[in-house]
């Protein structure tokens, strides 16, 4: 069985249920699980007809959208390997990743997207043919295409409609078409990580390696056929990816939007799930914050009051007599919140819900997905370690990846003989808990950080940024935050501020100088506060802080394309500052 065998079973049985509505194309667009089923036929052929063949890399570089999706699976159901990324990367990262897969030609997002690329990219590659997903033709800046063959999404579903109506006419006659098979163990596509630290790496992901999840996510997202899925993250983003191709094996449909548009359509879809990553929640999260310091006193009170209980964790496994006592109390503490509970559903969960429109959130990471094993290994030694102790977290099973594309060495690394994968994680597994509140809980997965960002202080302690900065994040004054540690004796901060927050803050308490502006150390004094009320709990405090007017983003590199934080980059920029800082 290969990835796109999933269409068939689908449109057998959600034939005309809506399987996708994209709005925010030209033409927005609706279509049915038959009619996708149709267009991916389409587009597949349709590559077929000029000459694409098993294991040609195509690099389809676009963002999120439906005719991504109908190329994406056109381009597997010919046997060749899709090699994608988005239009926010730059133009030598695009390069670097199309002659470094051997890609063969290039399926491009827009004629904007085309023309930018023009003269840094397209006159540089060696290219079949491109194919234009969506606008005209007329559009492109034709002078550097140098002979290559242009064709547009609808040149090449119209191509494969042709083809496959010939072959069905040539199957009536007798004469017999045979198309080799795709094996579960072949590659389907190629996706180059992020590069958070270094240079772009191409994971080779087999056919098996994603039908592993599309058999196995429903025992942890209980979706149903009407079910809606809200679809935001770039489509290349494995995490994304795999949980399309799992939702459209139930019925589910699927709404495209972005970033810009995300509050009002979860307000207007109401959708049952989104993907995402952590920026969108804090932004969410932030939204939520607004929506509570808006309310009345009482709401404000009681919502305050569960967030903070609902916030608090302890990894450590106590003794029989704790577990009994917790266990005690969390009766005790369950019966005086019962009334608050009920309370809340009024007064706060109402206003939230319909601020952020999702109606299923799932938790923490949970346990492991069916057939795969994890261990959390010592960062010195490799040594096991028990459940409860923090370390590197390494995974096994069908969904890890068949390796790095022509980079033995950095696979290697990460790929162990035995099949185990390094993800670089830094967690710890919950201990299996008898009795208790806890009991429940035991083999989760919990993550605190990455093990490369982690800051070793001379007192040998370990700091994980990623656990303070969430902590830290939440407060509404900070827009974005990353822990430094550089002298290695204490840790500081970078922190672009939520001005807007910060001055209404500041008119509160009454400390806004005569111009109505707010001097430099009021505003570090502010930050300071609020990053006691909100790191109380945490291990480590943070020292030194520089505040950064200009936010991280992916435009000025800062950011990947998938909203992570490049911290090599930032600290690279500021490492000035951030040495004054120390001084």
């Amino acid at each position: 069985m290969a990835v796109p065998d999933i269409w068939r079973t689908a449109a057998e049985k959600y034939a005309d249920r809506v399987a996708l509505v994209d709005p925010y194309h030209e033409p927005p667009s609706e279509l049915t699980y038959k009619q996708l089923e149709q267009e991916i036929l389409d587009f597949s052929q349709g590559l077929r007809a000029i000459g694409v063949a098993p294991d040609e890399k195509i690099a389809l570089f676009a963002d999120n959208s439906c005719r991504w999706l109908v190329a994406d699976q056109g381009i597997m159901a010919t046997g060749a390997i899709n090699v994608v990324r988005g239009t926010r990367s730059s133009d030598e990262e695009l390069f670097q990743i199309y002659t470094h897969s051997e890609s063969i030609a290039l399926v491009v997002d827009s004629p904007q997207f085309f023309n930018r690329l023009a003269e840094s990219f397209i006159s540089r590659i060696n290219a079949r043919f491109i194919v234009l997903l969506w606008g005209e033709k007329s559009c492109l800046n034709s002078e550097v295409v140098n002979g290559i063959p242009l064709y547009d999404f609808k040149d090449i579903t119209q191509l494969g409609r042709e083809s496959r109506n010939t072959l069905r006419h040539s199957h009536e006659q007798g004469q017999q078409v045979v198309f080799e098979t795709i094996t579960p163990d072949d590659v389907a596509t190629l996706i180059y990580t992020s590069g958070t630290s270094g240079t772009p790496k191409g994971v080779m992901l087999t056919h098996r390696n994603l039908l592993h999840q599309i058999k196995n996510l429903w025992d942890f997202v209980p979706a149903v056929p009407g079910d809606r899925f809200l679809s935001m993250l770039p489509p290349w983003h494995a995490y994304e990816r795999a949980s399309e191709y799992f939702i459209f094996t139930y019925g589910i449909q699927q709404v495209y939007t972005t970033v810009k548009y995300l509050k009002e359509d979860l307000q207007r879809y109401q959708p049952q799930y989104i993907v995402s990553v952590p920026l969108v929640y804090e932004t969410l999260y932030s939204s939520i914050q607004r929506q509570i310091s808006s309310s009345s006193t009482a709401r404000k009170f009681v919502a305050l009051a569960l967030i903070k209980i609902i916030l608090s964790n302890n990894p450590v496994k106590p003794s029989f007599i704790v577990y009994m006592v917790n266990w005690l109390s969390a009766r005790i503490v369950a019966a005086l919140l019962w009334p608050l509970h009920n309370l809340a559903k009024t007064l706060v969960y109402k206003k939230i819900h319909s601020a952020i429109g999702i109606s299923k959130v799932l938790g923490t990471v949970g346990h492991p997905v069916k057939h795969t094993e994890i261990k959390v290994v010592d960062m010195e030694t490799g040594e096991v370690l028990p459940d409860g102790s923090k370390g590197v977290v390494k995974v096994r099973g069908p969904q890890v990846m068949k390796g790095y594309y022509k980079n033995p060495s950095a696979t290697n690394k990460v790929l162990d003989q035995e099949g185990w994968f390094d993800t670089g994680d830094i967690g710890w597994i919950a201990p299996h808990c008898p009795t208790g509140p806890s009991r429940k809980c035991g083999g989760m997965l919990v993550l605190e950080g990455r093990a490369k960002d982690t800051i070793v202080l001379t007192t040998g302690e370990n700091v994980e940024p990623a656990e303070i900065e969430e902590a830290a994040s939440r407060s509404d004054l900070i827009n974005q935050i990353v822990v430094v540690g550089q002298d290695k004796r204490r840790i500081g901060a970078l922190i672009v501020p939520n001005y807007d927050e910060v001055l209404a803050t500041a008119k509160r308490k009454s400390i806004l100088d005569g111009n109505n502006e707010l001097a430099k150390d009021k505003v570090l004094n502010l930050l300071y506060d609020e990053l006691r009320t909100w790191m109380v709990d945490c291990s480590f405090q943070i020292g030194p802080i520089l505040i950064v007017d200009e936010p991280f983003t992916v435009d000025n590199g800062l950011l990947t394309p998938t909203l992570k934080l490049r911290r090599d980059k930032v600290t690279a920029k500021y490492h000035r500052e951030i040495d004054a800082l120390y001084k």
